[in-house]
C-alpha cells in the first residue's frame, strides 16, 4: 500500500512538471516571436506588401468598370459576334454624359486606348459633341453618327474586354500577346512586339555580366583564399570599397573614364594604337564594363566563403598521389567551390536583369533594360498595369533561377555526400 501510494504521488507530482516545462517552452516561443516581430512587420510593409500590391496591378481593371458601369453591366450578357442592340448604346450614351460632367472620361478613355489605339480621340469627340441624351430609340444612331468607330464591333469588344475586374491584357502585352475581336491569344503586331526582346536583351547582357565577373572573380578570391589572414584582410577592403561609393558616382566615373577625351582612349593615342578615339561608351561595351564593375564584389565574397572553407591538406593529398597540380585543381579543387560559383553567379545574375542607373547612363537607345521600361511606364506614362505586368514577368524568372539553382546545389550536396 505504502509503494502504490508513492507511485500515485510521483504520477501526481509528473503532470505539473510537464505542464510547467510546456508553459516555458510557450513563454520562450513567444518572447522569440516577440524579439523578430518588428522584422517581420518591417518585411511585410517594406516587401511582401509591395510585391503584392503590384501583381495585383498587373491584372486589376477597375478603370471602364468604373467610369461606365452601365454600359459594363448592358454588355454582360452580349455574345461579341456583331454590334450589340440598343440597350447597350443608350447605357453607353448615359454614362459617357454622366463621365463628362464628373470629368472622369480621360480615366476610361485611357485604359481603352491600350486596347484599341485611337479610342482616346473617340472618347473625347463622343463626350464632346454628345449635347444631350438620346431619344429613346434613338441612341444607336446618335453615337454612330458623332462617330462611326461605334458601329465597328472592335469598338465594343475593346470595351468589353476591359470590363473587369480582372484581366489578363497587360501579362499577355508583357509577353508580346493579345487577343483578337474573337477573344483568342495571338501575337501581337509587329511594330508593338518588343517586350521579349527587351528581356531577351536583359538576360544577355546580365549573363554576360555573370561570366565576366566569374573570370575575374574567381582568380581575386582564390587569392585572398590562399593569402595569410593578415594580407587577405588588407585586400579584401579593396574589394569592398566599391560598396562605400555610391552607384552614381561609380557610373558617372566609368563615363569620364570611357569618353572619347577620357582616360583611355587619351592613353592609346599616346601609345600610338589608335588615331582616332575608340567609342567605349553610349554602346554594349560600356554596360558590361561599368556592370562589371560594380557587381564584381558580389561575386568574390562568396567565392571566397567557399574557398576558405576547403582545407590545404586535399591538395596536398592529391599531390602525393602523383596528381599534376592541373590535375588536382580541376578535379579536387574546383568542383568543392562549385556552390560558391553557383551562389555568386545566381547573386550577379539576380542584381544585373534588375539594374537601371548603369545601363541608362553609359548605354545606348539598344542596350536599355527591362528596368527601363518598367521605371518608363511608372513615371512617364503612368501605365502602372503594364509596368507591374513587366514586373511580374521579371519576379518570376528570378523565382525560377532561385528553384533551379535551389535544385542544383541540393544535387550537388546530395553527389557530394554519395562519392563521400
Amino acid at each position: 500500500m505504502t509503494a502504490a501510494f508513492v507511485a500515485g504521488a510521483d504520477a501526481s507530482s509528473e503532470v505539473p512538471l510537464k505542464r510547467r516545462l510546456k508553459r516555458a517552452e510557450r513563454t520562450r516561443r513567444l518572447k522569440a516571436l516577440a524579439l523578430i516581430l518588428p522584422l517581420l512587420l518591417f518585411l511585410l510593409f517594406t516587401f511582401l506588401g509591395p510585391i503584392a500590391g503590384m501583381l495585383w496591378r498587373s491584372v486589376d481593371d477597375w478603370e471602364v468598370r468604373q467610369v461606365l458601369p452601365h454600359t459594363v453591366a448592358a454588355l454582360a450578357d452580349w455574345d461579341g459576334k456583331d454590334v450589340p442592340g440598343e440597350p447597350a448604346f443608350a447605357a453607353l450614351a448615359g454614362d459617357i454624359r454622366t463621365a463628362r460632367d464628373a470629368g472622369t472620361v480621360a480615366i476610361a478613355s485611357k485604359r481603352l486606348n491600350y486596347a484599341l489605339n485611337g479610342f482616346r480621340t473617340i472618347m473625347s469627340g463622343t463626350a464632346r459633341n454628345l449635347k444631350a441624351l438620346p431619344e429613346p430609340g434613338t441612341a444607336k444612331d446618335t453615337l454612330i453618327g458623332i462617330n462611326p468607330a461605334w458601329g465597328e464591333r472592335a469598338t465594343w469588344v475593346a470595351i468589353k474586354s476591359a470590363s473587369g475586374p480582372l484581366t489578363s491584357f497587360y501579362l499577355l502585352g508583357a509577353l508580346d500577346l493579345t487577343r483578337n475581336v474573337d477573344g483568342a491569344i495571338v501575337a501581337a503586331p509587329e511594330e508593338q512586339a518588343i517586350y521579349r526582346d527587351v528581356f531577351g536583351r536583359t538576360f544577355t547582357i546580365s549573363l554576360g555580366v555573370t561570366v565576366l565577373c566569374l573570370i575575374l572573380g574567381f582568380p581575386v578570391a582564390y587569392m585572398l583564399a590562399t593569402l595569410p589572414t593578415g594580407q587577405s584582410n588588407v585586400l579584401m577592403i579593396f574589394v569592398l570599397l566599391p560598396f562605400w561609393t555610391s552607384l552614381l558616382v561609380r557610373t558617372c566615373a566609368w563615363i569620364v573614364v570611357l569618353q572619347s577625351e577620357g582616360i583611355v582612349n587619351d592613353s592609346l593615342r599616346w601609345i600610338g594604337l589608335i588615331d582616332e578615339p575608340l567609342r567605349l561608351i553610349y554602346n554594349r561595351f560600356g554596360v558590361y564594363v561599368a556592370m562589371t564593375h560594380v557587381l564584381l564584389p558580389f561575386m568574390i565574397l562568396p567565392l571566397y566563403s567557399s574557398m576558405r572553407s576547403i582545407s590545404p591538406a586535399y591538395m596536398r593529398a592529391a599531390a602525393s598521389l602523383g596528381a599534376s597540380p592541373v590535375t588536382a585543381f580541376l578535379r579536387i579543387y574546383l568542383p568543392q567551390t562549385v556552390p560558391g560559383i553557383g551562389a555568386g553567379s545566381l547573386l550577379v545574375f539576380i542584381l544585373a536583369i534588375g539594374y537601371y542607373i548603369t545601363p541608362a547612363l553609359v548605354g545606348g537607345a539598344a542596350d536599355q533594360m527591362i528596368s527601363y521600361f518598367i521605371a518608363f511606364y511608372t513615371t512617364e506614362t503612368v501605365n502602372w498595369g503594364l509596368a507591374s505586368a513587366l514586373g511580374a514577368v521579371l519576379l518570376l524568372a528570378t523565382l525560377l533561377l532561385a528553384v533551379v539553382y535551389g535544385k542544383l546545389v541540393h544535387g550537388q550536396q546530395v553527389t557530394g555526400g554519395m562519392k563521400n
